[in-house]
């Protein structure tokens, strides 16, 4: 039989699950602290209980996501991008401009192998939020370690827009070409 704190547990996670569906937008983990009244590490443990039970809960830059599965409407393909730490805006920008979801950056690590950080960046103030939270944080990007090099998996509507994404990113020095 399951305890007092374990039902309270459930009860929230479910709170949270049902904030997380309903919502538009990432969710940060200090406002849902703030919302269920428990520490932020609390909620960091109930989002990992959660998805280990399969739920589509997605840690990106901005907060929680729930992201229940796609249709297959979408398309998305791997661009492969090099440039300076002073253009990551401008690439970013350049995608979303043209109808683009920056959903990740990946690179490759000589020992660590793949690695991959989720973003799911929509729009411009997405881009400059992400931008402004690199900033102020006194982070630096992952492209760092690989000399600038870094691929970005990015979704559209279709095939054409991802096409003239990747010609802007051309024209603009940012894609990668050897």
């Amino acid at each position: 039989m399951p305890s007092d704190r374990q039902k309270i547990g459930e009860a929230r996670r479910e709170k949270i699950l049902h904030t997380l569906r309903q919502s538009v937008g990432p969710i940060t983990g200090r406002a849902l602290a703030a919302e269920m009244n428990v520490s932020r590490q609390v909620i960091v443990s109930d989002i990992n209980l959660l998805k280990a039970g399969n739920e589509p809960i997605l840690a990106t830059s901005q907060g929680y996501l729930y992201m229940p599965a796609q249709p297959a409407s979408r398309v998305s393909r791997l661009m492969v991008c090099r440039h300076t730490a002073e253009q990551t805006e401008e690439e970013l920008l350049l995608i979303v401009k043209h109808g683009g979801i920056v959903k990740n950056v990946m690179i490759e690590h000589p020992v660590y192998g793949e690695m991959t950080a989720s973003l799911m960046l929509h729009n411009a103030t997405e881009v400059r939020r992400f931008i402004y939270e690199l900033a102020s944080s006194d982070s630096t990007l992952l492209s760092v370690l690989t000399d600038g090099v870094h691929m970005h998996e990015v979704e559209a509507e279709h095939n054409a827009v991802l096409d003239r994404i990747e010609e802007e990113l051309k024209q603009a020095g940012i894609l990668y070409q050897e």
